[in-house]
């Protein structure tokens, strides 16, 4: 049997490493598709960029930050948000691209800047597909996690590559089990606030 205070420091770890990788990526992704919205070059210039850094396998990601940050909780938190960053850029762009042009004309006509049209009119057109993104990286951050304990990143994934190690099943799933739990509570309150957020007319 895995002691309970482990697992709870464990998954105290884990959180602290998904969450600071994924307020990172949102931190980055949603300014780059704001800034996407000026030019379609620009738009495919990040979004492609995204897409090679997401078609990397992850393993190869937690790989390549190795030799350029070394090991440990900061370099494990970069090679997270370099996974998380396409789902929350590439969602948040379409959504707020997507929104009826004669709507942006409308606002124009008001008299309405260019920041004001950002906020009122395309940001809560967007929270949908924006939402969906984010909950999506979070998933993701999450599993990735788990991988990250091999370059000594702590959390669950070191009491699953420990089990595995020791063939010592009750270790694998104190680190597994918790991880599933936390991602279906990621998914589910990740929906709740997106009901409440996202405008009625938009539901």
């Amino acid at each position: 049997m895995v002691a309970i205070e482990n697992i709870l420091g464990a998954t105290w770890e884990h959180l602290i490493l998904t969450y600071s990788a994924l307020f990172i990526s949102i931190g980055v992704g949603i300014p780059l598709a704001l800034i996407s919205l000026r030019s379609r070059k620009i738009a495919s210039f990040i979004i492609a960029f995204a897409n090679l850094v997401q078609a990397i396998p992850s393993l190869a990601v937690v790989a390549i930050v190795v030799p350029l940050l070394g090991i440990g909780f900061t370099p494990a938190v970069f090679a997270i948000f370099l996974r998380a960053l396409l789902p929350i850029v590439k969602n948040t762009y379409i959504g707020l691209s997507k929104v009826d042009e004669s709507m942006i004309d409308a606002a124009k006509g008001l008299g309405l800047t260019e920041w004001q049209i950002i906020r009122h009119i395309r940001f809560p057109h967007a929270y949908p597909a924006m939402f969906a993104g984010i909950k999506f990286a979070a998933i993701l951050a999450n599993s990735i996690a788990i991988l990250t304990a091999i370059i000594g990143s702590g959390g669950l994934g070191s009491l699953v590559f420990e089990g595995l190690a020791s063939f010592n099943m009750d270790k694998i799933l104190a680190g597994a089990l918790p991880a599933i739990v936390l991602a279906i509570l990621i998914d589910v309150s990740f929906t709740v606030i997106e009901r409440k957020i996202t405008p009625e007319a938009l539901k």
